[in-house]
């Protein structure tokens, strides 16, 4: 429902009381009594935005569960994502990012120190490339580093790289830690690369989420840079909760 027939029904719902039943209203003096009446009402407008808002929650909040729910499996599970840190561990922290994000740069050492604090967490890295083509660059050769076994050392360079991240500046690094270029330039071109990406495009969208970083512990969602105490609340309260 948009804005216009929100107010539009408030309106209308609000005038009810006050139509006389002497005829059945047209639809031009219905639209005209009910722009009466939001003249005479303002709040009309703040109450239909307040209601707007409010299913728009509703139905994303819905959509974040039914996401949850059905596609726990590709979230944590999905053979095609990069897995670190714990490969069994008993809770999976779900991340989100792009190279060029410079909060995803900053929370990086943060993620870093949940790992090290807390040996069983399994961490999940989706790339969402959303900065520019640049980031689609990145993301793509970062993936394709898996095929020479060196996916977390590009990632970690990319990550700790000056200015931003583009063609030049991700082969050099790609470089500097030993990649073979030709054959990471074959690979970025191959289907599961472009699968992934597309995947994480999906996922982002139906969550909600609408920057990077974010991240999913559990059945919580946590948009945005986050500190290490709380992501690993979130992993005490996710491992707590199974108990």
């Amino acid at each position: 429902m948009n804005l216009l027939k929100t107010c539009f029904s408030i309106a209308l719902v609000l005038a009810t009381p006050t139509i006389g039943g002497a005829h059945e209203m047209s639809d031009s003096e219905l639209k005209q009594f009910v722009y009466e009446a939001i003249l005479e009402n303002p709040n009309i407008i703040i109450e239909a935005i307040a209601l707007l808002e409010q299913q728009e929650n509703e139905a994303q909040a819905a959509a974040t569960a039914d996401v949850l729910s059905n596609q726990r499996a590709l979230l944590e599970e999905d053979p095609n994502a990069p897995v670190l840190a714990n490969l069994d561990g008993d809770v999976t922290i779900v991340e989100f990012f792009d190279y060029n994000c410079p909060y995803c740069r900053q929370a990086m050492p943060q993620v870093d120190a949940v790992v090290a604090q807390d040996q069983g967490v399994r961490l999940v890295y989706r790339e969402w490339p959303i900065l520019g083509e640049g980031s689609v660059f990145a993301a793509k050769a970062a993936l394709a580093a898996r095929e020479q076994g060196k996916y977390e050392e590009l990632h970690v360079a990319m990550m700790g790289m000056q200015g931003r991240a583009t063609e030049p500046s991700v082969l050099s690094v790609a470089r500097d830690i030993g990649l073979d270029i030709d054959k990471l330039r074959a690979d970025m071109e191959a289907p599961e690369v472009n699968e992934h990406i597309q995947t994480s495009m999906e996922l982002a969208r139906a969550l909600g989420f609408s920057g990077t970083p974010s991240f999913v512990v559990g059945d919580e969602l946590v948009p945005g840079f986050v500190e290490a105490d709380v992501l690993l609340e979130q992993v005490l309260t996710v491992r707590e909760s199974r108990k």
